[in-house]
Formats: structure tokens, C-alpha cells, sequence
């Protein structure tokens, strides 16, 4: 008798969908990890190391104490009525701890809440985003949402109706949105990013991305910017951020901007403007332009990517559509509670003048510095490797450098059935324990192979990274030259 449920009788939409973040290559890597459990020694290393994925948490960083501070008086509200708390907390986490409690319902953070998440919070992320642009944010914009994905995804249900609904969306991308649209039954429509610029976006590439689209048919109904981009690191330019926003406009599109490594830059040359201060700066209103903005808790310094915490600042849609938007939000309830406290956090930390602001700032100062060392040295040892060209990470958490494989490696990697930057990360797994993600999973202009790597690893661990990565990778070439 046929299984009831099988691959064959699946939603095709299911099948199509891929996520190589979490990919093939991760799951052999638990399957090492486990064997190293149950057999210590019995592989060529002694620890994974998951270089595949931006969690910084899991390899080393540590909370910021202020945040967490915060989240443990509110979820355990009686430590605010004992007196040594007073010793053990700072003055700033306890006042904001009361406060925070004093917009919750009968304060209880195990409880339900608006499906917009709660309103005090949600004044509090307006606050930190007019601070941040210089221009007024509305608590009734914000969704709170359990990480950024979800927003991601609630967008996609809203603006694909069918495979003739296409979403322009940069190449090399985050998976999610090639996973959202697949799911969701669109088109993705690409737009290639310039790996010889610095992984530049060319409005003239956009425009004949989106002519060709329409000329087959496709009514394109969004772009995606990911800013700081992912995978690639490049950081957008004021007068880029300027022509993306006047062509969405022209165009009638939405613009879906991904913000959430916006507190990850490196260079000094660059800074994080956000599309929403652009598109007011350049004198756009709420009628001008569809936006959605995301940002998240799981990235910047803080990387609290297990806490799901995240929200998207939605501008440019008429009431009834928000309506609509408010109803699917509804349908999962609400967002998890600790999150939408993180979120409030995160977009208004401590201050000048407040007692944590030293030790939060120095902590604060302190990962971002490391993450920039860290990305420097990352980007030149990929530099100094036979056949790696690496840009430069001006931003995010990933470097996504070039590898010119030789024929024969080439060769050998369809022989196994595989892509050839796949086939180079498996191997590089077996042999050091360092797990990357192939550029195939992103997607590449065609013909060429990269990897993704995090520069997450904790700083004393990058030498020795450094050394297994080209250890490994002089015995591959010399056993695949021709």
C-alpha cells in the first residue's frame, strides 16, 4: 500500500524551497559532531566549527549585561521587591525594568499580547528610529516579530498571488528570500551585484532585470536591499540608497529593505543611513513609497539570535492593506515576549549620563572593534590562498571570497554530483571541522564558485582557523592541479 504521506505527494512548493544556510553541509557537520562525542579522536580534528551561520552566541560572544539584566527582572518581576537587588542590578536596568513591566498587561511577560506586540515597546523602537533618522517614527508602523524571517515571510503572503508575482532580489542573497518566495509560489527575479565593484548595485541592472521580467510576463511587485549586505558585506552608499529609492518610486514598487546588520560596519569611510531616512531626506511622504523595514536582534553587537526578537517598520500602505497585514500578524498570535523586550532594548540602549552606559559602551565598543580585526584578518588570509580573491567586508558578519578551482577539482565534483564550491566545503569539512556555506547556495553569476564564512569565531581561535583553512586548501590544489 502507498505511504499516506510521501516525497511524492508533498506541496511542490515544499520540495522546491531550499535553505543550504542550514544546508546538506551542516548536517554532515552534526553527524561529525556527534561521532567526536561517541569517539573522540577518530577524526583528523577535535571540534566543529561553525563558521556557516551568523550566531554569534554559540561561538563565544558574550551578552550584553545590560540586556540581560533587564530580561531577568522582567521575567522574574520579585527581584524588584528584594533590597539586594539593588547591589546586584544596575540602577539604569532596574528603572527600566519598571518601566517596561508598567506597559505590560498586569505585568506578565508569560502572557499574550497585542498581535503588533506591545504598545510600550513599540514607542520605545519609534524613539530609537527618529533618534536614529532624524525624522518621526509611529509605534502603530511596527510589527514585532520573532526575529526578522517572519516579517520576511509575511510580506511575501501578502504581495504573491501567483508564479506571475516576481520579487527582485540581489544575487548572492540570503536564502531566506529565494526560500519565502519559493514557498510562497512567486518568481524570484535576480539582480546581479558587481563582484569586480566591491559588490556594487547598478541601477542599470535593476532596470533591465526588471524590463526583462515584464517582458516575460512577470509583474514584479517588490526590490530586496540587503543592507549591509548578506553574504556579501559591501555597505551601500548614500547616493546609491538615493537612486535605489527614486527608482522603486518611478517603478511602482515596494521596497524591502533588510536592515538588521546595520550596527555591523567596519570601514570609516562608510555609515549606515537607513531607506526610510533616505526616502524622507530626498522628500518622499507616506504616499510616495511602500517600505518595510527590517531589523533584528539576532545581528549587530548583540547577536541574541536565540532570544527571536526582531520587528518591520511598515510605511506607504493604505489602511485597509494594513489591515491586512494586521490579520495575518494575528493568525500567529503575537510575537515571543523576551524578543519584543530585546527589540526595545536594542534600539534604545543605555545612555550618556546612565550608570551602565560605561561598562555597555566599552562592551558594545569592544565587539564591534574584535569583529572588525576579525574581518581583516579573515579577508587576508582568503587574499593570500592559490585562486581565492576575497573584497573587502565593509560591513555584516560573512566574507564571501572567490575560489578559481582548477578543471580537475571541477571534474571530480560532478563526478560526485556535486556543485564544485559544495564539493570544496565538504571536503574542507572532513579535513579541518570548519563548516562554510558554497556560494551555489546564495546563488553566483554562473561559472564562478565562492563560500560563505562568518568572521564569528572568537579572535584567539582565528589563527588557528587561519592555519587548518590553508592547510587544507594547499593540499587540495596540489591534489587537483593540473
Amino acid at each position: 500500500m502507498a505511504a499516506v504521506v510521501a516525497v511524492e505527494n508533498l506541496n511542490p512548493k515544499v520540495l522546491k524551497c531550499e535553505y543550504a544556510v542550514r544546508g546538506e553541509i551542516v548536517i554532515h557537520a552534526q553527524r561529525l559532531q556527534q561521532q567526536l562525542q561517541t569517539q573522540p579522536g577518530s577524526l583528523p580534528f577535535d571540534e566543529i566549527l561553525y563558521c556557516n551561520i551568523g550566531n554569534p552566541q554559540s561561538l563565544g560572544q558574550q551578552p550584553v549585561t545590560f540586556f540581560r539584566e533587564v530580561l531577568a527582572l522582567c521575567d522574574h518581576p520579585c527581584l524588584l521587591e528584594k533590597e539586594e537587588t539593588k547591589s546586584l542590578f544596575s540602577a539604569d536596568a532596574i528603572s527600566r525594568a519598571k518601566k517596561i513591566l508598567a506597559s505590560i498587561p498586569g505585568r506578565a511577560t508569560g502572557a499574550y499580547s497585542h498581535s503588533q506586540g506591545i504598545k510600550g515597546l513599540r514607542d520605545a523602537i519609534a524613539a530609537g528610529i527618529a533618534s536614529r533618522d532624524g525624522f518621526p517614527a509611529n509605534a502603530d508602523d511596527i510589527f514585532l516579530t520573532d526575529g526578522a524571517s517572519p516579517g520576511v515571510h509575511m510580506m511575501m503572503q501578502l504581495l504573491i498571488r501567483n508564479e506571475k508575482d516576481g520579487i527582485l532580489v540581489p544575487i548572492p542573497q540570503y536564502p531566506l528570500y529565494s526560500a519565502s518566495i519559493a514557498l510562497h509560489g512567486g518568481a524570484l527575479v535576480p539582480y546581479y551585484l558587481d563582484e569586480s565593484t566591491g559588490w556594487g548595485l547598478e541601477i542599470s541592472d535593476l532596470k533591465k532585470q526588471l524590463e526583462d521580467a515584464r517582458s516575460k510576463g512577470i509583474d514584479v511587485r517588490a526590490l530586496v536591499v540587503i543592507n549591509p549586505g548578506n553574504p556579501t558585506g559591501q555597505v551601500l552608499a548614500e547616493d546609491n540608497q538615493r537612486d535605489i529609492v527614486k527608482f522603486c518610486k518611478n517603478e511602482g514598487l515596494v521596497l524591502l529593505a533588510d536592515e538588521v546588520y546595520q550596527e555591523n560596519i567596519y570601514v570609516d569611510n562608510k555609515k549606515f543611513n537607513s531607506f526610510k531616512k533616505i526616502a524622507r531626506s530626498v522628500g518622499y511622504g507616506e504616499e510616495d513609497l511602500p517600505l518595510v523595514s527590517f531589523q533584528s536582534v539576532s545581528k549587530g553587537y548583540y547577536g541574541e539570535c536565540g532570544k527571536r526578537g526582531g520587528y518591520m517598520e511598515i510605511t506607504g500602505f493604505s489602511a485597509p492593506v494594513r489591515e491586512q497585514i494586521y490579520k495575518i500578524a494575528s493568525v500567529n498570535l503575537c510575537s515571543n515576549i523576551t524578543g519584543q523586550i530585546l527589540a526595545s532594548l536594542v534600539m534604545n540602549p543605555p545612555k550618556a549620563g546612565d550608570e551602565s552606559y560605561a561598562s555597555y559602551k566599552a562592551e558594545r565598543d569592544g565587539i564591534l572593534q574584535s569583529l572588525a580585526r576579525r574581518a581583516k584578518a579573515l579577508e587576508d588570509a582568503f587574499n593570500n590562498l592559490e585562486g581565492f580573491t576575497c573584497n573587502k567586508a565593509e560591513g555584516a558578519m560573512y566574507l564571501f571570497p572567490q575560489i578559481h578551482l582548477p578543471p580537475k577539482a571541477i571534474e571530480a565534483a560532478k563526478a560526485a554530483k556535486k556543485a564544485p564550491d559544495a564539493f570544496y566545503a565538504l571536503r574542507l569539512l572532513e579535513s579541518t571541522g570548519i563548516v562554510v556555506v558554497p556560494g551555489s547556495g546564495f546563488g553566483q553569476v554562473p561559472g564562478t564558485w565562492h563560500i560563505r564564512c562568518t568572521i564569528l569565531p572568537q579572535e584567539d581561535k582565528i589563527p588557528a582557523v587561519i592555519t587548518r583553512f590553508k592547510a587544507f586548501h594547499e593540499a587540495f590544489m596540489a591534489e587537483y592541479r593540473d
